[in-house]
């Protein structure tokens, strides 16, 4: 019994060091492993029953990180071990290799890396081994093909490369899974000696070579699968020696040659994947006589030839069925409708045909109806001909997507389409249908995408598509609409891309469009379009292409464009605009092409435009401007063309316009009476009133006076009186007290115009109240932006300091993150916190003053206002430094712990770089719903140290729960949430210089959120 103690001690002392040496994000070692219970019943602990030591360590999905501890080498009865799905990193410790008794090794979804150790090589009791999703690098060792009892592998989404030994010797091998990595070269054929072979995954390498022939000896094999690679030859007939094989996947290879038959007789395949290929020839005529458990079947992006076999159709559990992108001819079997499984039918890009019977016409379509189950129909640039079938309305309620395009369709839309109800996707583009859209189309409640583009549809936009309230892609270009947009467009606030153009539309655009702010294409042109264009459009905010060419709009370019900092593509071309090109233009820092040209503009060529370093399209042609044409910056390659049939432009010879004059003669004469005469004389008058101003100061300073509010000295400011404040307040009651600051009190009041304003009322016993109120008047009354605080007015005496801001009926960004009555879903986080960026952005870039650092940010200190705009607010220890990016200053002031950059804690440095640091904290706590000061948060580990050894693979551990879920936006959203995490990790380096700047911060947030819009929009195509 002794000996059993001192052995279990022994297990117990290197599991306690394993847990001493890890992070525990979810505590769950902290609160179980305990020398207070028996080590067999520790969570993840199995002992044998025999020698009652520690035999099976299972700790995955624990949320454990760091590196992983020597002390499990001390494990030495252990049989299993899995810490799958953690944080692990770096290399594997060779003390492993002392637990000879494994024979399961399960490090799975980690991040560990290095060469594989040599160790392994003496696990001669090994069956499972699985690094799937690690880093390991450099090619497989020979030993680890020469485990003779192995019989899984997987190596999988690894950086592994080289070639395949040659000689594998693994007789008891079952499932071999090395997809995702590096390797080239040949399949080499000893696999076929691993009889036992039920799997072989390859796919996603760089092999290259035939296939070898003697694949078809691996008589247990159910799942193939060598896609993308890069093999060649013809497909091995001896496949269809494979009668246990149940998934077979070559696609994205380069493959030749026929389609071998055989492989349509291996009666238990459900899966037969042979896309973009270079495969030739028919299908067998037999095709689907043996294939009775068939499901899919994609064929797509080959060159096969001949009609579609009726037989396909005897494989009645098909479910998909892909011939998409080959040349397939004849007619569409009307056989199709006895598949009553069949969900997804793709046949675009062949010649397909229907009947030229007309009563057979459509007789597939009409077959088709009996497929209750099918959800997308895609029959894309085949020659279809004919008009679309009543019969199409018979479709049932499952049908997701319908496509038709280029199918040389005549006719108008039937009516009955209106009866798909579930209908999310209808793409009729380039065809010859006329008449009206159908009234029934606004029966469409789940629709994203209206696609009917180049066809010859006539009439006005109907209102009755206002009613498509899920509607992202509304496509009507290149037909013969008439009459006005419809106002109530403007309501989709889920339109992502609308396209109006080459129409015949008249009057003005509606206001109503303008109010779409999330929308990221609007092409109106070639219309009638006329008026002047609103400042509103500046609500647009994350517009990629404006396309508004070839109207009759007129009136000045409104300067609110400017404000569109995610403009790519912006076109006025062939309209009645006149006055000057904005110079504020110069800020649209994403712009790459911009046409002005055939209008009436004036005034000079802004030099702001040299800024734009993306700009490789300019197109100001054909207008009245004049003067210099700018030549720095993306000018440098424009050509003559872009400048052509203006008045009075001047500039290099290259462009094809007269030199500039220099303006010399007159003036330079009069330059030396001026610096004679005139200079001196202004210099007199300068220094004349310094010495009067010197003594006005010093006879004040001596003057005692009662005393008496002082409001800062800004005009636009109301001036605001003591008096004036305790009234607004109601005596200060505390019915309108906001909040508590560290510095004082914060009140709701009501001026006596009526203007609800907040009330920052200053506690003067606090030494530093004073200077806090100071360094709020010295920077808000210098800055302006639309994501801070607005300062009204101030009073100020010997015993009453008070600010008179913008109310914010919103409150504060904490209490929406914190409260169970709010609640934020990813797009509007996302817009605040990209709010905070810009203001940041401007802060340290963006104003004629020195750089200014926040020094306190945190949500308590954001504020949002009636249209969940975020403003910046609390300013009372911030730091004006000097000019430079690079500028640092030192203070005592302390910011809020957990927000604090680690210079700034430890030394007291104030950079802007503290705000980058402390904006990335705060963009972890915006997603994460984590305080940085959160009681989980405790030694070594931090928020940022949690996010960063969570990621990626423990994304949905760490992210707010609320803003995920199972919808079909799942992927979009786990996409965008990866990114910004990663975006707050560059903002929280340790060191000051390896954090980016605010403006490539707020610049990639930006592109996150145009990503995570575009993916939303299309969710449901996939």
């Amino acid at each position: 019994m002794a000996t059993v103690i001192n052995n279990l001690t022994t297990d117990q002392s290197a599991l306690l060091a394993f847990k001493a040496d890890v992070t525990d994000s979810r505590s769950v070692l902290a609160n179980n492993w305990s020398i207070s219970y028996p080590i067999c019943n520790w969570v993840g602990i199995s002992c044998g029953a025999r020698h009652h030591r520690v035999v099976a360590l299972n700790l995955s999905s624990f949320s454990l990180g760091g590196i992983i501890p020597p002390h499990l080498g001390n494990l030495s009865f252990l049989v299993s071990l899995d810490i799958s799905e953690n944080n692990f990193y770096g290399h594997l410790p060779n003390e492993l290799g002392k637990l000879r008794r494994l024979r399961l090794i399960n490090f799975a979804y980690n991040e560990l890396s290095g060469i594989f150790p040599s160790w392994i090589g003496i696990l001669s009791r090994l069956q499972i081994l699985s690094f799937h999703n690690n880093s390991f690098t450099d090619r497989i060792p020979d030993f680890l093909l020469n485990l003779s009892k192995l019989e899984f592998l997987n190596l999988m989404e690894n950086s592994l490369s080289g070639s395949l030994p040659n000689d594998i010797r693994l007789p008891k091998l079952e499932k071999l899974y090395l997809g995702s990595n590096d390797f080239f070269g040949q399949i080499p054929s000893s696999l076929s000696e691993c009889t036992h072979l039920q799997t072989l995954w390859l796919a996603d390498n760089k092999f290259s070579g035939r296939l070898p022939e003697n694949i078809g000896n691996l008589s247990q094999l159910t799942d193939l699968n060598l896609a993308q690679n890069n093999l060649q030859g013809d497909m091995p007939t001896a496949i269809g020696n494979l009668q246990m094989l149940e998934h077979l996947n070559l696609g994205m290879n380069n493959l030749s040659g026929p389609v071998p038959p055989t492989i349509f007789n291996i009666s238990t395949i459900r899966l037969i994947n042979l896309i973009e290929n270079q495969l030739s020839g028919h299908l067998p005529l037999t095709l689907g006589h043996s294939l009775p458990n068939l499901e899919f079947l994609t064929l797509s992006g080959n060159n096969l030839i001949g009609t579609i076999p009726n037989s396909i159709t005897n494989a009645s559990k098909l479910i998909g069925l892909d011939l998409s992108s080959n040349l397939f001819s004849g007619h569409i079997p009307h056989t199709f409708g006895n598949l009553r499984f069949l969900r997804f039918l793709n046949l675009m890009f062949n010649s397909l045909t229907t009947e030229s019977s007309p009563s057979d016409q459509w007789s597939f379509l009409s077959s088709l109806t009996n497929c209750r189950s099918l959800t997308e129909l895609a029959l894309n640039v085949n020659p279809l001909r004919g008009i679309l079938p009543p019969f199409i309305g018979n479709f049932s309620a499952s049908l997701r997507k319908f496509e038709a395009i280029k199918c040389e369709l005549k006719g108008s839309i039937p009516q009955e389409i209106g009866n798909l109800s579930g209908l999310m996707f209808l793409k009729l583009d380039d065809n010859e249908l006329n008449g009206t859209i159908p009234t029934t189309v606004g029966r469409f409640q789940q629709l994203q995408g209206l696609s009917l583009y180049d066809n010859d549809l006539q009439g006005s936009i109907p209102y009755y598509l206002c009613h498509l309230e899920r509607l992202s892609q509304l496509l009507l270009n290149g037909n013969n609409l008439s009459g006005a947009i419809p106002a109530c467009l403007g309501s989709l606030t889920s339109l992502r891309e609308l396209h109006l153009g080459s129409n015949t539309l008249t009057y003005s655009i509606p206001s109503s469009l303008w109010s779409l702010e999330y929308i990221l294409y609007v092409n109106l042109s070639s219309n009638s379009l006329s008026g002047p264009l609103p400042s509103s459009i500046q609500h647009l905010k994350v517009l990629i292409n404006l396309d508004l060419s070839r109207n009759q709009l007129s009136g000045d370019i409104p300067i609110t464009i400017s404000g569109l900092k995610d403009l790519a593509t912006l076109s006025l071309a062939g309209n009645q605009f006149n006055g000057p090109i904005p110079e504020s233009f110069g800020s649209l820092i994403s712009l790459e092409s911009l046409d002005v040209s055939s209008n009436n503009i004036s005034g000079k060529i802004p030099k702001s435009l040299e800024a734009l370093l993306y700009l490789k399209k300019l197109n100001v042609s054909y207008n009245r401007l004049e003067g210099e044409i700018p030549i720095k910056g993306p000018f440098r390659n424009f050509s003559a063309q872009s400048f052509s049939g203006n008045y009075a432009l001047c500039g290099p010879p290259r462009l094809q316009v007269p030199p500039c004059k220099e303006d010399k003669g007159k003036g330079s004469k009069k330059a030396p009476f001026a610096l004679k005469f005139i200079l001196p004389l202004i210099i007199s008058i300068v220094l004349i009133a310094i010495v009067i101003m010197f003594f006005i100061r010093r006879q004040n300073g001596n003057t005692k006076v009662p005393v008496k509010e002082d409001v800062l000295s800004l005009a636009t400011w109301r001036r605001t009186s003591y008096l004036d404040i305790q009234r607004a307040t109601d005596g200060f009651n505390e019915c309108n007290l906001l909040g508590r600051g560290s510095f004082g009190l914060v009140y709701k009041g009501t001026l006596f115009d009526g203007t609800n304003v907040a009330i920052k009322v200053f506690n003067l016993q606090l030494e530093r109240a004073f200077r806090t109120f100071d360094s709020e008047c010295e920077i808000l009354r210098n800055v302006r932006h639309r994501n801070l605080v607005k300062i009204f007015s101030s009073c100020c005496n010997i015993d009453f300091k008070a600010l008179v801001l913008e109310f914010m009926p919103n409150g504060s960004f904490e209490k929406w993150l914190y409260s169970y009555n709010y609640f934020l879903d990813i797009l509007q986080r996302l817009n605040i916190m990209i709010d905070v960026a810009l203001v940041l952005e401007y802060l340290h870039h963006g104003h004629s003053l020195a750089p200014i650092v926040h020094c306190d940010l945190k949500p308590n200190n954001i504020l949002l206002d009636e249209n969940m705009t975020a403003h910046v607010s609390d300013f009372g220890i911030s730091k004006l430094l000097g000019e430079g990016d690079d500028s640092v200053t030192q203070t005592i002031t302390m910011a809020t712990i957990g927000y604090m950059a680690p210079e700034y804690g430890s030394e007291g440095i104030v950079s802007a770089k503290c705000d980058v640091y402390s904006y990335g904290v705060l963009l972890m706590e915006t997603f994460t719903r984590k305080k940085p000061t959160d009681e989980m948060f405790t030694g070594e580990m931090s928020l940022r140290r949690w996010v960063k050894e969570s990621l990626p693979h423990g994304l949905t551990e760490v992210v707010d729960a609320n803003l995920v879920g199972e919808e079909q936006a799942f992927s979009a959203k786990m996409d965008c949430l990866l990114s910004i995490m990663d975006l707050a990790l560059d903002c929280c380096m340790e060191s000051p210089e390896q954090r980016i700047h605010m403006t490539d911060a707020a610049a990639e947030l930006k592109k996150i959120r145009v990503k995570f819009l575009q993916q939303s929009s299309v969710a449901g195509t996939n």
